[in-house]
């Protein structure tokens, strides 16, 4: 990972996600995360929303389970820049 930020864990196995990475990830208070590890490191995710499919005139739209922000031109942008990172990646 670029940049790098060093955090420590307590005796309790709590750890703070520095203020940069949280920001970086699109972490928010209260927000469910996904923990696995892979290849002997520890990974983090934000965890898939709950949704429910609804018929809405001819077509079946998803509509989420618990209240949600509104999706913004900002939040798109971002969500392509890490699809096209992941894609060049691969």
């Amino acid at each position: 990972m670029g940049n790098a930020v060093k955090t420590t864990m307590d005796s309790s196995g709590r750890l703070v996600i520095p203020k940069v990475i949280r920001q970086r990830a699109g972490f928010t208070s209260g927000m469910e995360l996904e923990v696995r590890c892979h290849d002997g490191r520890v990974e983090l995710e934000a965890a898939p929303r709950r949704v429910r499919i609804v018929k809405r005139g001819e077509l079946y739209v998803a509509v989420p389970g618990e209240p949600t922000e509104p999706l913004t031109a900002e939040t798109v942008r971002r969500t392509q820049e890490v699809i096209r990172r992941r894609d060049a990646q691969d």
